[in-house]
């Protein structure tokens, strides 16, 4: 039987304990003589929300970038992943015991030439139903669909279905047990969604309040991907002579992020993070996201736990309750008077093994 403690501030309690790790578990009896391994604040295992591994800026990538990828998220504590969307059959990373945890969405799925080349199933209306059910049945239980994009007859984002086939596929992805999640920037697309029962809402920066408010009331998520819309003064920017429309529109969106983003949070709706890693960002930078989400004004409790304690209960893992997967990172200071310090895990451990 091998046993190692751990000591410190547990979060998000921040009582200081001695945790130890025996068989890959998580117990709080003591156990005399069991080594020190390090001592720190210990906080639960972090959780990327949205994130893309096995994809690069031109599609799937092979089996060996996609290790990399997830050992970048990895040794920066991102040790459970939702992966929102992947051109990439990532299901082996479920066989990898020094990998993170991941919940899979399979591939995007979106309109007909208007998404990223090499991304997405490109379907039209009457197939969309089909392919989630498809994606339903591949991944780990979340279904991820492009709600809007260009328009290039509108030269403006656009709904990428029209409602009622949103809802049909929402419909038929519940009764296939999965989850539904959806990019979306603009304004349009958001309220057939929310009406559908969607579960949850990437980027969201065309909600207004009255939607937040129906959000709140009917437990849609919403993952910001702060980082990402930090890019829409350059997607306005490239857009500007083609699409003057789009660009006006991206920039109105960046201009309003932090009030909208603060409403969802003030109205209810629950935030988690998720970098873009592989999208827009680079892997191995959630506390980069973390970070920008407590600069638009959330208390920086919040923005861990969205990324921690509260991102692994809404995916269905635990934290570190006893008897649970020894699944945690140990930081030399307090991350939540100093979020900086999620940059600089002191030990990250995942299924009781120090990996980094």
């Amino acid at each position: 039987m091998t046993v190692t403690r751990f000591r410190g501030p547990v979060l998000p309690d921040g009582e200081a304990r001695d945790l130890y790790v025996v068989d890959g578990r998580i117990t709080y009896e003591a156990h005399p003589g069991a080594d020190t391994v390090a001592e720190g604040w210990i906080v639960p295992g972090l959780v990327d929300a949205h994130c893309h591994l096995g994809l690069d800026d031109h599609g799937a990538v092979g089996e060996a970038t996609t290790e990399e990828q997830a050992v970048a998220d990895r040794d920066a504590g991102a040790l459970l992943i939702r992966d929102c969307g992947s051109a990439a059959d990532t299901a082996w990373i479920h066989g990898r015991e020094d990998l993170p945890r991941l919940v899979r969405a399979g591939r995007h799925i979106a309109r007909t030439r208007r998404y990223i080349r090499n991304y997405a199933h490109e379907v039209e209306p009457e197939d969309l139903t089909a392919y989630v059910v498809r994606e339903a049945k591949r991944g780990d239980g979340w279904v991820k669909l492009v709600g809007d994009w260009i328009s290039r007859e509108e030269g403006d984002l656009a709904p990428s279905f029209p409602a009622e086939a949103f809802a049909a596929a929402i419909a038929a992805a519940h009764e296939h047990g999965a989850k539904v999640t959806a990019h979306c920037f603009g304004q349009g697309v958001l309220p057939g969604l929310v009406e559908a029962g969607i579960d949850c809402i990437e980027h969201g920066t065309g909600l207004s309040t009255e939607l937040v408010v129906a959000m709140a009331e009917r437990g849609i998520a919403l993952v910001p991907t702060v980082m990402q819309l930090d890019k829409f003064p350059e997607y306005a920017e490239a857009g500007a002579e083609r699409f003057p429309d789009y660009s006006a529109t991206m920039t109105d969106l960046f201009a309003r992020r932090r009030d909208t983003i603060m409403t969802a949070y003030e109205a209810g709706v629950s935030l988690y993070a998720g970098s873009d890693g592989g999208g827009v960002a680079r892997h191995g930078n959630l506390a980069g996201e973390v970070l920008a989400m407590a600069e638009l004004g959330l208390p920086a409790e919040y923005a861990l736990g969205a990324a921690s304690w509260r991102g692994r209960e809404w995916l269905g893992f635990d934290g570190l309750e006893e008897g649970a997967s020894a699944d945690f990172v140990v930081y030399d200071r307090d991350p939540l008077t100093d979020l900086t310090a999620l940059h600089d895990p002191h030990r990250v451990v995942l299924r009781g093994t120090v990996v980094a």
